[in-house]
């Protein structure tokens, strides 16, 4: 495996490959992108349907097919943030989407194989440049693109995100290294790429446990975290979910898609796959097997190459190396300890927040899921899981 055939780099992991600042959109963009820059003025005015609904349908559906991928990539974040603020922007959610907006969220979720939605791609992923090109992907040196009402605590959330992704791309790189190396049987090269692991997983802690400096819990959980909700499983929305007018193919039905979630990060997924992790049965997995079609193709392609073809537990297991084993078992629990970490964030963050903002219900997650029990679970079985 190579990371190169899945659109990912060891510097990079999952990141964008380009940067979003340098992206041009065809000219049939330009008041979209007016409305997007301004966007947090018009979340501001109380009626930020109003200015979206006079917004022109660019009609991509052609364009979006054969255009270049970045392109369709970057319009996605700018609909995505647009259609999350139509629907979250104002004290009750409609019950429709517009059709200036559904068939180019339409078209561009198509073409990338993903939900019309905001997804965690759109709002991490693909939303971030570097201020000085020369200097590396560091949290001193990157900004968020498109925002919903900006401020340092929206921006930091997602910064902190870019920082851990780009960490991981070490991760990535080894995972996929390790699944030759293993069928190799070279236990120096396993435990050499192993410990080189865990000291990746010591840098992504230093950026999480940066979160607290400038991202409030009160702040993100009533300024940031009610717009990025999706339609499944939220009681706000009329009817369990969201019409797309306009795309006849949903029938004038409802859509009760996921919300974007960190969930939707393919990092703690290549681990499972790569260390052979099981998870038993319960709502928290089969919302997480879901959410494996939200993520981008290339993404959910190289989890599942890593799952078919690793076999280094059965490797590790079969050797008396010591070194081998431990270097083995110190990956399994860091990934345990991010589940931990993530959960205190959760709890911090959300579970102990209250609000009465429509759908920014403290006990459900983005993605619509009750959180807090699975995650202590899943930790758990992911720490039990050692050689």
């Amino acid at each position: 495996m190579e990371l190169s055939d899945y659109g990912m780099s060891r510097t990079r992991g999952y990141l964008s490959h380009y940067e979003i600042d340098a992206i041009e959109l065809p000219e049939r963009f330009d008041t979209m992108l007016e409305a997007a820059s301004n966007l947090s003025a018009l979340i501001t005015t109380g009626r930020v349907r109003h200015w979206l609904d006079a917004l022109p349908d660019p009609l991509i559906s052609d364009w979006a097919k054969d255009a270049p991928e970045e392109e369709v990539r970057t319009a996605m974040v700018h609909y995505s943030f647009l259609v999350q603020a139509y629907v979250w922007g104002e004290a009750v959610p409609p019950r429709h989407l517009p059709a200036n907006l559904s068939r180019p969220m339409c078209a561009l979720a198509d073409r990338l194989g993903q939900a019309p939605l905001l997804p965690y791609s759109g709002y991490v992923l693909d939303n971030w440049y570097r201020l000085d090109k020369s200097g590396p992907i560091a949290l001193d040196n990157i900004a968020m693109y498109q925002n919903f009402l900006g401020g340092a605590d929206e921006n930091w959330f997602v910064l902190v995100h870019v920082a851990i992704e780009a960490e991981a791309g070490v991760l990535l790189d080894n995972a996929a290294r390790l699944v030759t190396v293993a069928r190799q049987g070279d236990e120096a090269e396993a435990t050499r790429l192993l410990v080189e692991m865990d000291q990746a997983w010591e840098r992504i802690y230093g950026h999480f446990a940066r979160m607290p400096e400038q991202c409030d819990p009160y702040v993100y959980f009533h300024r940031v975290r009610p717009y990025i909700h999706g339609w499944a499983n939220n009681p706000a929305l009329e009817g369990g979910g969201l019409i797309y007018e306009g795309m006849e193919r949903y029938g004038g039905k409802p859509q009760a898609f996921r919300g974007q979630t960190g969930s939707q990060s393919s990092i703690v997924p290549a681990m499972d796959a790569l260390f052979q992790v099981r998870h038993s049965d319960d709502p928290l997995r089969q919302f997480l097997d879901e959410l494996h079609s939200y993520r981008p193709v290339e993404h959910r392609r190289f989890i599942e190459d890593l799952a078919a073809q690793s076999t280094l537990r059965t490797f590790v297991s079969g050797t008396d190396n010591a070194e081998l084993k431990a270097a083995f078992n110190a990956c399994l629990e860091q990934s345990a300890r991010f589940r931990t970490r993530h959960l205190e964030y959760a709890a911090s963050y959300i579970n102990k927040q209250a609000g009465s903002i429509a759908g920014n219900d403290p006990d459900v997650g983005t993605g619509g899921t009750p959180f807090m029990k699975y995650l202590k679970k899943h930790r758990d079985e992911n720490a039990a899981q050692v050689v």
